[in-house]
């Protein structure tokens, strides 16, 4: 019976070491595998007898074996690349992947979009982030990533808001004339509008001193796109009056006509708001956030409106935070998904399924999924790749 134990206690020597082997093996196979962790094979003895109970010493060891492989789980180095869709995650997090089998997890960062729009794993596991809604505001509900392949829908103009110098040494009585507007106006310029079909529309604007520290503006459009209007004649679709304080800031505005009646069939009586600033008596604001009436040469500092037309995707990208934005062909970005990581108490209890992904496991905690960078989630770096 003795010569027979102490067989078994080398054989179980052979057997933990080759197990140990193995571990090693495999951390040497995957050193180019993308996320992957080493692991490290942890030894414990066998006790089989005890010569004198529980008195203490006389025991006799029946060999080894492998008590437990478990993961390091040190941040491996980050690579840039030139691929957009390369992700790679510093700090604690994992990617949520959902698929053939269920909800898994993962450190491999090497995805890439489907022939259906869907952000996916080299093993075809669809990439879960939060989703934006239809403003490109991302909200809390969690999906899969998608990228859509049909036309956003045209935005009429709502708000035009503008910023300029209204030259104060300009003498006033300059009388406007409809017919001649560029020779009958003491200054001119153009913004866009887009109706609710998307089409775009030129206004400009013509400037006249009516009387001191008081403007007057017309806002003229081509009359063929007017409903009413005639081609090759200016037709008027708003008209508005600004006054200043005595040190040049905005005092009031008001527009004092209304007419965006656009042709083509787009909706009637657009309602769209120009803006010059934060007014003292309009608006209640300071008189300095916007239009002013300084002595120096009229000029049109900032100009900006919401309306856009129809647009498809031409081009996509990931940012340092893990939100996928689309650039549109009618100049527009938007916010599609952010990029969701769950975040583990004890992740080296994950089971692993193969194909660098993981299972939450009894041991390993419930995952904390959320936003990257916050709650103790890692960072997220576009264009890059972490190495094993």
């Amino acid at each position: 019976m003795g010569v027979l134990a102490s067989m078994f206690t080398g054989v179980s020597g052979l057997a933990a070491q080759g197990e140990a082997l193995s571990v090693v093996a495999d951390n040497i196979a995957n050193a180019n595998t993308t996320g992957f962790k080493s692991s490290r094979a942890e030894f414990q003895d066998i006790i089989a007898k005890n010569l004198k109970g529980i008195l203490g010493g006389n025991q006799i060891g029946r060999g080894v074996k492998i008590g437990a492989v478990n993961p390091i789980l040190i941040q491996g180095n980050v690579d840039h690349t030139e691929n957009a869709t390369d992700l790679a995650i510093e700090g604690d997090g994992y990617f949520v992947l959902r698929g053939s089998d269920g909800q898994t997890f993962s450190r491999d960062g090497s995805l890439h979009f489907d022939k259906d729009g869907y952000f996916i794993s080299n093993d075809g596991q669809r990439v879960q982030g939060f989703i934006a809604d239809n403003d490109g505001k991302i909200t809390s509900n969690i999906g899969d990533i998608h990228l859509p392949k049909a036309i956003i829908p045209a935005r009429a103009t709502k708000n035009v808001n503008m910023t300029l110098n209204l030259d104060s040494r300009l003498p006033v009585g300059q009388y406007f004339d409809m017919r001649h507007p560029n020779e009958s106006s003491q200054y001119s310029t153009g913004v866009e509008i887009y109706d609710s079909q998307g089409n775009k529309h030129i206004m400009t604007q013509f400037f006249n001193k009516v009387a001191d520290r008081t403007w007057e503006w017309h806002g003229l459009c081509d009359g063929k796109e007017v409903t009413g209007g005639r081609e090759g004649e200016m037709a008027e679709i708003a008209r508005g009056r600004l006054t200043f304080t005595v040190d040049g800031k905005l005092e009031t505005q008001a527009m004092t006509r209304k007419n965006f009646n656009f042709a083509g069939g787009a909706l009637p009586n657009q309602d769209v708001d120009v803006s010059f600033g934060d007014a003292i008596i309009t608006n209640r604001g300071k008189g300095m956030g916007g239009t002013v009436q300084y002595g120096k040469e009229s000029d049109l500092l900032v100009w900006k409106q919401d309306g856009a037309s129809a647009g498809t995707i031409v081009n996509m990208s990931f940012s340092d935070t893990g939100v996928l934005s689309a650039l549109y062909t009618n100049g527009e970005t938007r916010d599609l998904a952010g990029i969701v990581l769950a975040k583990f108490d004890a992740p080296e209890r994950m089971y692993k399924v193969g194909n660098n992904r993981f299972k939450e496991s009894r041991d390993s905690g419930t995952p904390s999924i959320g936003l990257t960078n916050m709650g103790g989630r890692g960072k997220i770096y576009a264009k890059s790749l972490e190495r094993s």
